[in-house]
C-alpha cells in the first residue's frame, strides 16, 4: 500500500509539473503587440500581450475620450461647455470633473481645470498674443477658480459665462485609464499604455521582466530631443505621470515664461521644482498631482503627500545653489535607480 501511494504522489506531481510547463509555455507563445499613433495633439505607444492586434479597438475608446474632453474638438462636450451649450455630460466626462474636483480641493486650487483663459494669456494653449498687465489679470481671476463651477443634474453650472473648463493636466492620464480598464476587460494581464509620457503598467513586460519607467533630466528642450535620464524607475501595476516646465516654455525680452499657470496669481509659477513624476494607482489622478506639485512648489507639495501616503512623488529642484537635486517620498524607496 505504501508502495502504491508512492505512485499516485509521483504520478500527481508529474501532472503538475507537465501543467506547468504547457502553461509556461502557452504564456511565451503569446506575442506582445505593439500599437503607436497619434491623440490628443500627442503620439500614444501601447504594447500588450495578446493573439489579436486591438488598435482600431483601443483607437474607438481614445476617440470616446477625445469626444468628451478635447477643448480642440469642437463637436466634444467640453466645447459645447465653454459655448454654454446646454448639454448633457456624458459619464467619461463626469468622472474626470469630479476627480479634478476633489483633487482641486486637496491642493487648496493648485490644480484647476478653469485656469484655460489664463493659459491662453500667456501665449500657451490657442493664443498666443501680448503678455497679460494687471487689469487683464485681474478680470482673469473673476471667471478662474474650480468654486465657479458645479455639476448639478448632469450640467455644468457656471457662476459666470466666460469660465472655461480644459482638461488636458488630466485628459492624458484618463486616456490611460481608459485603455487600461479595455486591456483588462479582454483578459490581457501584461500591457504599459503610454500617451504623451503618461503611463500605466500591469504585469510584465515580453521578457518576462517588471516594466521599467526612465525619468527624463530636466534641461530646456522645447523640441523634445533630450532623452538624458535622472533615474529609472518601477511601475509595474501603477499609474505614472510627470509635470515639468523644460519643454513648453518661451523666452521674452530674457525671461524665460513656463506654461505651469498658477490659478491664484494667473502668472507662471517660479517656483524650484523643475520636474514632478507621481505613481499612482490610476493615471489621470497622477497627472492632475504632478500638475498640482509643479503650481505648489516643494515644501507646499511635501505637506499635501503627508496627507495621501498612497501617493509616491519623485522631484527634480533647483536648490539654493542653482544646482539639480533630488526629493523623494519615502514611499518611493525601493522604486529608483540611483
Amino acid at each position: 500500500m505504501e508502495k502504491k501511494g508512492r505512485y499516485i504522489k509521483l504520478a500527481i506531481l508529474s501532472v503538475i509539473v507537465i501543467g506547468l510547463a504547457l502553461y509556461v509555455s502557452k504564456q511565451r507563445s503569446v506575442p506582445f503587440q505593439k500599437n503607436t499613433g497619434f491623440v490628443f495633439g500627442t503620439v500614444y505607444n501601447i504594447t500588450y500581450e495578446s493573439d489579436k492586434d486591438l488598435q482600431k479597438e483601443i483607437e474607438a475608446e481614445l476617440q470616446k475620450v477625445d469626444n468628451s474632453l478635447s477643448p480642440f474638438n469642437p463637436t466634444s462636450v467640453i466645447s459645447k461647455i465653454n459655448r454654454n451649450e446646454n448639454v448633457e455630460v456624458d459619464d467619461m466626462f463626469a468622472e474626470v470633473f469630479n476627480l479634478a474636483e476633489k483633487i482641486s480641493a486637496e491642493t487648496d486650487g493648485a490644480f484647476d481645470i478653469t485656469v484655460a483663459p489664463m493659459v491662453n494669456a500667456w501665449g500657451f494653449g490657442f493664443k498666443t498674443g501680448n503678455m497679460p498687465g494687471g487689469r487683464q489679470l485681474d478680470s482673469l481671476r473673476a471667471i478662474v477658480g474650480f468654486h465657479k463651477v458645479a455639476l448639478e443634474n448632469g450640467r455644468v453650472v457656471k457662476k459666470n459665462r466666460r469660465t472655461m473648463l480644459d482638461c488636458s493636466a488630466i485628459a492624458k492620464g484618463y486616456g490611460c485609464d481608459v485603455v487600461a480598464r479595455f486591456l483588462q476587460g479582454k483578459g490581457i494581464k501584461n500591457y504599459m499604455v503610454e500617451i504623451g509620457g503618461e503611463i500605466v503598467t500591469c504585469g510584465v513586460n515580453d521578457q518576462r521582466m517588471p516594466w521599467k519607467i526612465g525619468v527624463t533630466k530636466p534641461t530646456d528642450d522645447s523640441l523634445s530631443v533630450n532623452e538624458e535620464l535622472q533615474t529609472v524607475l518601477n511601475v509595474t501595476n501603477k499609474a505614472m505621470a510627470t509635470s515639468g516646465n523644460y519643454r513648453n516654455f518661451y523666452y521674452k525680452n530674457g525671461k524665460k515664461y513656463a506654461h505651469t499657470i498658477d490659478p491664484k496669481t494667473g502668472c507662471p509659477v517660479q517656483h524650484n521644482i523643475l520636474s514632478a513624476t507621481v505613481l499612482a494607482d490610476d493615471c489621470a489622478t497622477a497627472d492632475a498631482y504632478a500638475t498640482s506639485f509643479m503650481v505648489l512648489g516643494l515644501d507646499k507639495a511635501k505637506k499635501v503627500l503627508e496627507k495621501h501616503p498612497e501617493l509616491m512623488a519623485y522631484f527634480i529642484y533647483s536648490d539654493k545653489n542653482g544646482n539639480n537635486a533630488v526629493w523623494f517620498s519615502p514611499s518611493m524607496k525601493g522604486k529608483y535607480m540611483e
